[in-house]
């Protein structure tokens, strides 16, 4: 099922299910919690981020030609870091380039997400997926100059800004994506691709990062993991490719579908 979160004209925010034929069927109730499909055709108004998760974990140097690209090495272990709610945007809508604290080093990066779906805690490879509701689109954007110099040696502060975790624009469910490490992904930044390659290449698949971050650890319902990016990131490019006010960026992944954001200067 291809899944999407909606505000419609009077609105009123809820889940639908996309049909075959581009209309949306309401879903009865929270997609965390067993929503029952009704005959109810839906208008929407305003797409939304497929949900509001209560974490976001992210992963970094996780596809092998991404480390190769910035010299380093294969990390024996996830590289994790955190990006908080405050970064989830929705489709269509502005990321936003930080200005309070500027940033002109602002980088896109295609990810698979993973929504899980049940609270788990030292889940085993085996068991993994089971444990997952769906995918979705995600943009780890990500400000290099903060990220790099001024956070401390923390990645958290050049990933955190407002608006850098656009999510979208829906989410699909496992029985729709059995093996989500066969899944070809790609950035468009104005209609070039940047971005083309195959989640087949993570270092660590998608089981495996679950199994890990579960270990000795909770994860609540409806938290989000974002798998990491492959090569073509705009600060490995020679010249680097910034985002710029103007652009538009898109991310493309298989099986579910297209994720597109202006960019703009944020507003202060």
């Amino acid at each position: 099922m291809k899944i999407i979160r909606y505000e419609d004209n009077a609105s009123r925010i809820g889940w639908a299910a996309l049909q075959p034929d581009g209309t949306a069927l309401r879903l009865e109730g929270n997609i965390l919690d067993a929503p029952r499909l009704t005959s109810e055709r839906v208008t929407v108004a305003r797409l939304l981020a497929p949900l509001e998760p209560p974490a976001i974990v992210g992963i970094g140097l996780n596809y092998r030609r991404h480390a190769e690209e910035t010299g380093a090495k294969l990390p024996p272990y996830p590289v994790v870091f955190y990006k908080g709610p405050n970064t989830l945007q929705h489709p269509g809508a502005p990321i936003w380039l930080p200005r309070k604290l500027r940033s002109d080093q602002v980088d896109y990066e295609c990810e698979l997400a993973v929504v899980i779906g049940q609270r788990c805690k030292n889940v085993s490879r085996e068991r993994a997926l089971e444990f997952v509701l769906g995918y979705t689109c995600g943009n780890d954007v990500s400000a290099r100059d903060w990220q790099k110099h001024g956070g401390g040696g923390q990645w958290c502060r050049g990933k955190s800004f407002d608006t850098f975790c656009p999510l979208g624009p829906c989410l699909v469910t496992t029985d729709e994506i059995p093996n989500p490490n066969a899944l070809r992904l790609r950035t468009l930044v104005n209609g070039e691709v940047l971005q083309d390659w195959n989640t087949n290449d993570m270092i660590f698949d998608v089981p495996a990062l679950i199994e890990f971050l579960s270990g000795s650890t909770t994860l609540l319902p409806g938290t989000v993991i974002l798998t990491g990016t492959p090569h073509g990131v705009g600060m490995a490019r020679t010249p680097p490719r910034w985002l710029q006010p103007g652009d538009t960026v898109t991310i493309e992944i298989e099986k579910i579908g297209a994720l597109t954001n202006p960019v703009m200067e944020e507003p202060v």
